[in-house]
């Protein structure tokens, strides 16, 4: 393969990668396992790469999420994942004006107190799930939070992996 044509795949690799994880340390530790030979070459790179995040770069990876239930913002501000964090968020559609109310300022108050948005694998949950989950979660203590919201960051990475043709 080209030189030219071998840059613009691994250009295209991290482009698809990112769509799946915010974090740029992650999608470099990704590139280092690149080309992977199959989905269980990709799984474990990812789980790999995982383990290797520090604080930060779990926070950058959670400002590549739209808030719960935020629609507009999923609309706007995520339109390369959408697709995906659309289908997680489907949950959201069917909720009654006063869960979305509740989320909304909820949400608020779980970043005001983390620094971050409310992380959580939103796929199958109905939005009163996620609320309950919320309403139990912001009472954590910032390090028991973070852990957990990486954890939930691992589970929509694999998740969306599981999803897209690789």
């Amino acid at each position: 393969m080209s030189d030219i044509k071998m840059l613009y795949t691994q250009f295209q690799a991290k482009k698809f990668l990112t769509t799946f994880c915010g974090s740029r340390n992650w999608v470099n530790s990704m590139m280092k396992d690149y080309p992977f030979r199959n989905k269980t070459s990709l799984y474990r790179s990812a789980k790999k790469s995982f383990a290797q995040l520090n604080n930060k770069d779990w926070l950058e990876a959670f400002s590549h999420h739209p808030e719960i239930g935020n629609m507009k913002s999923l609309r706007k501000k995520f339109s390369s994942t959408k697709h995906l964090a659309g289908k997680e968020q489907s949950g959201v559609n069917k909720a009654s004006k006063e869960t979305l109310l509740q989320l909304a300022e909820l949400n608020r108050a779980y970043k005001k107190k983390f620094g971050f948005i409310f992380i959580i694998c939103a796929s199958g949950k109905t939005a009163e799930q996620m609320l309950d989950s919320l309403e139990k979660r912001i009472k954590n203590d910032y390090n028991d939070e973070l852990r957990i919201a990486a954890k939930e960051q691992e589970k929509i990475t694999l998740m969306r992996m599981s999803i897209e043709k690789v």
